[in-house]
């Protein structure tokens, strides 16, 4: 059995609210130091015969917007 972490993030340049949020927040904490902060979704996929082209292909139709998304995985037996 196989198991993918998938991490999916706003492309650089896209305009992140809940990142702005969140930083204001930080800074109402007193992390004053904090110059950005992005969001992004994190999936794990377990399954067998998971590889990198059926996962690439899961990230371009569902998982991911290619228009304003980037994503990355990692595949590990389990």
């Amino acid at each position: 059995m196989s198991l993918a972490r998938i991490y999916v993030t706003l492309k650089k340049g896209i305009l992140d609210p809940q990142g702005v949020t969140v930083k204001k927040a930080l800074d109402s904490f007193g992390y004053k130091d904090i110059e950005d902060v992005r969001v992004g979704k994190y999936m794990e996929i377990r399954g067998d015969g998971l590889n990198k082209d059926i996962i690439q292909e899961m990230c371009e139709r569902l998982l991911a917007n290619p228009v304003i998304e980037d994503y990355r995985f990692k595949i590990e037996e389990v």
